[in-house]
């Protein structure tokens, strides 16, 4: 093959690779960006159509009313819903939680994931009333109960705020208990968790760990 050809080929090939590129790109424009896109932009099952309401076999669906939820009477399981907030909406329609998801304090679900609306429906938490084995906690603040770290990292999330703890001495206790702070109590990052909450206090700094 001479030089000329051999140039020819080359150049041909270049061509070819740059219009397939040029192809690829235009592939992921049209489908709407690349097959590694965020969990909330993937679309529900065939079966869930536009008007289904938003739910744990259908998460991604915009369609969601907390009345819905509220007028069957216990026929909802927080197993159902597809994110915490969800579950949380459903409580603040309806505080007489036909559905029992409170989970102690005017806050229904914790376990379930983001997005997140821990903020206490007070209808619910002004009802609370204290076992006498629950934990010490905003709810039940007496100094003389019991406290365990454990009760606030059950889910393993950020399903608790310092909100949720009678001091900053028991926020620091779980922090302590485990560093990876999975409730996102030392927001500054300096190893003392809820500094601005009254009570007893413990401000030795926790060394972080790898979150």
């Amino acid at each position: 093959m001479s030089r000329w050809s051999r140039s020819r080929a080359v150049r041909r090939g270049a061509l070819v690779l740059a219009l397939i590129a040029v192809a690829s790109v235009v592939t992921v424009i049209v489908r709407g960006g690349s097959d590694t896109s965020a969990p909330d932009q993937r679309a529900d099952p065939a079966w869930c159509t536009p008007g289904t309401q938003r739910s744990a076999l259908c998460p991604h669906g915009k369609a969601f009313d907390a009345k819905e939820y509220t007028t069957h009477g216990n026929a909802f399981e927080c197993v159902g819903f597809a994110s915490q907030a969800d579950a949380q909406a459903v409580l603040r329609a309806n505080p007489s939680d036909p559905n029992h998801l409170d989970d102690g304090g005017g806050v229904a679900c914790r376990g379930l994931p983001q997005p997140r609306d821990t903020k206490p429906v007070a209808a619910v938490a002004q009802h609370h009333k204290c076992g006498p084995d629950e934990p010490r906690s905003a709810l039940c603040p007496q100094p003389e109960r019991s406290f365990d770290a454990r009760y606030f990292l059950r889910y393993g999330n950020d399903a608790y705020d310092c909100a949720d703890f009678a001091s900053q001495a028991d926020a620091q206790a779980v922090l302590r208990f485990e560093p990876t702070d999975p409730n996102h109590l030392d927001r500054a990052g300096k190893g003392i968790a809820c500094p601005d909450l009254p009570g007893a206090r413990d401000v030795k700094p926790v060394r972080r760990g790898t979150p």
